[in-house]
Order: C-alpha cells, then sequence, then structure tokens
C-alpha cells in the first residue's frame, strides 16, 4: 500500500501542448507518454479543441470539477460527459474533439496500452464505512472531495485529490469518511498472454 499525496504529483505539458497534466501514477515508474503500461493523470481543460492522441492506448474520463464536456468521438456518437455520469471509456488513438459545456473542467484520465493492460474505472460515493475489493494488479483510490481513512493498525487519512495505490495483494481495504466522500476506484489489470 502506497499513499501519493497531491502536492507530489508530477505537472507536465499534454502531449499535443494544449495544456498541463498532472501525473498521479505511472507504470513503470517514470515512463514518458510513449512508452508507458498504465497511466492516471488529472487536466485542467481550459477550452475546446482536439484531445491527445496516443497509439494503441484505451482510455477512460470523468469530470472531477466543473460541469462537463461534450467529447466528439470519429468512430461513435457525441458523448456527455458531466460529474454525476458515469466515466466515459473510448479508444484514445481515434481523433476526438472536445468542447465545454459551461466553463472550464478538471478531468481525470485513465490509460491502458491496449493488449498489454485492461482498466476499470468506479465512482463512489460514501458516507459510511466501506470496503474495498483490489484483487486487480493495481487499485487506485482517488479521493476527489471529502477525507477518508484507511483502518488498520496505523490508520493513515486520505485527504482531498490524495489518492491511495493498492498491489494485488491488498485484496480489501475498509475506508472510513469524515462525513461524505466522493472516490473513483481504478482497477488495473495485465492482460493475460496468449500460449
Amino acid at each position: 500500500m502506497r499513499i501519493l499525496r497531491a502536492a507530489e504529483y508530477r505537472s507536465m505539458p499534454w502531449k499535443n501542448g494544449g495544456g498541463v497534466t498532472t501525473e498521479i501514477a505511472v507504470s513503470p515508474a517514470g515512463a514518458a507518454l510513449d512508452d508507458f503500461d498504465w497511466r492516471v493523470s488529472m487536466a485542467r481543460v481550459e477550452s475546446g479543441g482536439p484531445f491527445s492522441e496516443f497509439a494503441g492506448v484505451d482510455r477512460s474520463l470523468a469530470v472531477l470539477e466543473g460541469v462537463g464536456i461534450i467529447l466528439d468521438i470519429a468512430v461513435r456518437p457525441a458523448a456527455t460527459v458531466t460529474k454525476m455520469s458515469a466515466p466515459l471509456s473510448f479508444a484514445a488513438d481515434v481523433p476526438t474533439q472536445a468542447a465545454l459545456i459551461a466553463g472550464p473542467i478538471t478531468d481525470l484520465n485513465v490509460m491502458t496500452r491496449r493488449r498489454r493492460m485492461t482498466h476499470a474505472v468506479d465512482r463512489l460515493v460514501i458516507s459510511a464505512p466501506a470496503d474495498i475489493q483490489s484483487a486487480a494488479d493495481a487499485t487506485l483510490i482517488l479521493c476527489v472531495d471529502g477525507e477518508i481513512t484507511v483502518a488498520g493498525a496505523a490508520p493513515v487519512r486520505i485527504g482531498p485529490r490524495d489518492t491511495l495505490l493498492l498491489g494485488p495483494d491488498a485484496l480489501s481495504q475498509r475506508l472510513e469518511p469524515a462525513r461524505s466522500a466522493t472516490l473513483f476506484v481504478i482497477r488495473i489489470d495485465r492482460v493475460a498472454a496468449n500460449d
């Protein structure tokens, strides 16, 4: 179990240079934008325009702050993503245009290298203790707002935008919110090699 503090995240330009992304975690550690197995990040989107393309990558996007965004993805109908909607999954290597609904947003991006890794992203609002199962190769629990305590022999506090990173042997974690907390649970698995 590792605690990733928001103050320690790494910021860098978008791949297309149109803004700034804040990297929460990447594997392998220190990987660049063209050679990661998986990457979890946040970005501030100030205006509409094209999304960066990532060859061979699958992506999920959720809105953390702001009203929302409309994505015009080349191979499917336009999709609206808001703070209340489920995360949207799509191929990161098809042309995608974004239009903001009403002002800037901050989004959550989860990307995995296709045929190597897969991922699932769930939003969770808890106001009572909850057990999170973590049998995936990597499970990240991002606390968007509120505050949670990870129960255990030495309880750990997770504040807004902090992330709990769990390995495959963590199995289950009890999370206790101070009041109400919004979390994103990201599960990342390696694709089994074909014999």
